[in-house]
């Protein structure tokens, strides 16, 4: 068996302010397969789209990488000088934003955005470059692609141009798309027929994609395993089925039990009190126990790591001390 596409060990990144090195993502690590579809959630500030940068390449300053390691096909990439990033981008990775307005650019039309892509990264003529682009607007059902490409992008819907957006990810047949939120800015039923677009496209190209939201139904319905993050650390790991239907961490558990259910009339869905910390005031232990139901004293003096459990992982003390 080939090992995993995409190696993340240990990840810390760091934000250097005036109040001292803020830590924003700490010791993360996770591997990636080849054709898999991989959720990063958790709530806003978790971590999740640093995480997703990381790997791209795209962390503003001052945040930065401080420690750890990012292997693409056991190739180190968290190093790569910055020009070597920016052809690896798009060619072997690539990356559909929440805002699709973010990248795409107001002044030129689809087509022309879509052929200097796929020009950039292979060896095509201009004809042949057009005929790919054409194709993968259709693959990604957008009606009447050979005319849509002469239009620009505010002449798509916000559904219409999410779906430009990962024909624009995948016209290179990158090996790794990393989605950032792709359905936040969406209607439900164009949501649908995202992820539904998503898992398709995967499954043709054999693309494995790192999915970042916070959203437990996408992840259910696209995900083969999902990470739950909080306060910068991974607190569950482990295939969809295990964290949705078996969640084990309290936080985790928390996230599903928020998730309204067609069986089951509820006059109110349950709630985690509290919210996120401040990077500046992640409280020392385990970061969710000022929020924990379960919480006890050796949750507030030290910090649980993932231990694994029936295949899955979980860091919390409950298990720990089982252990």
């Amino acid at each position: 068996m080939p090992g995993p596409l995409l190696q993340i060990a240990h990840l810390r990144i760091a934000f250097d302010t005036r109040r001292g090195n803020l830590v924003a993502v700490d010791d993360v690590s996770f591997d990636v397969h080849r054709g898999e579809v991989f959720g990063i959630v958790g709530e806003s500030g978790a971590g999740k789209s640093l995480t997703g940068q990381a790997v791209i390449g795209l962390l503003e300053p001052p945040g930065r990488i401080t420690a750890g390691r990012i292997r693409l096909e056991g190739r180190r990439i968290d190093n790569l000088p910055y020009a070597r990033m920016r052809r690896l981008r798009g060619k072997q990775i690539g990356m559909i934003f929440q805002d699709p307005l973010t990248s795409l650019n107001p002044l030129y039309t689809i087509g022309r955005q879509l052929t200097e892509t796929i020009l950039t990264h292979r060896n095509m003529s201009h004809a042949q470059a057009r005929e790919h682009a054409v194709r993968i607007l259709s693959d990604v059902g957008i009606p009447a692609a050979e005319k849509r490409m002469e239009h620009y992008p505010h002449q798509f819907s916000g559904g219409m141009r999410q779906r430009v957006v990962i024909a624009l990810a995948l016209c290179v047949n990158p090996k790794l798309v990393i989605a950032d939120e792709p359905t936040t800015a969406l209607d439900v039923s164009i949501q649908a027929q995202i992820i539904a677009l998503l898992k398709q496209l995967c499954e043709k190209h054999a693309t494995a994609v790192v999915l970042i939201t916070h959203d437990m139904g996408v992840i259910a319905e696209i995900c083969d395993r999902v990470a739950v993050m909080y306060a910068g650390r991974i607190v569950e790991l482990g295939t969809v089925r295990q964290v949705v239907k078996h969640a084990r961490h309290p936080y985790a558990s928390g996230l599903m039990g928020a998730i309204p259910s067609l069986r089951h009339r509820q006059e109110r869905l349950n709630q985690i009190e509290g919210s996120m910390p401040r990077l500046a005031e992640i409280p020392a232990g385990c970061a969710f126990h000022p929020r924990c139901p379960e919480a006890f004293a050796k949750c507030r003096r030290r910090r649980p790591h993932l231990i694994e459990i029936q295949g899955a992982q979980v860091a919390c003390w409950l298990y720990g001390e089982k252990a």
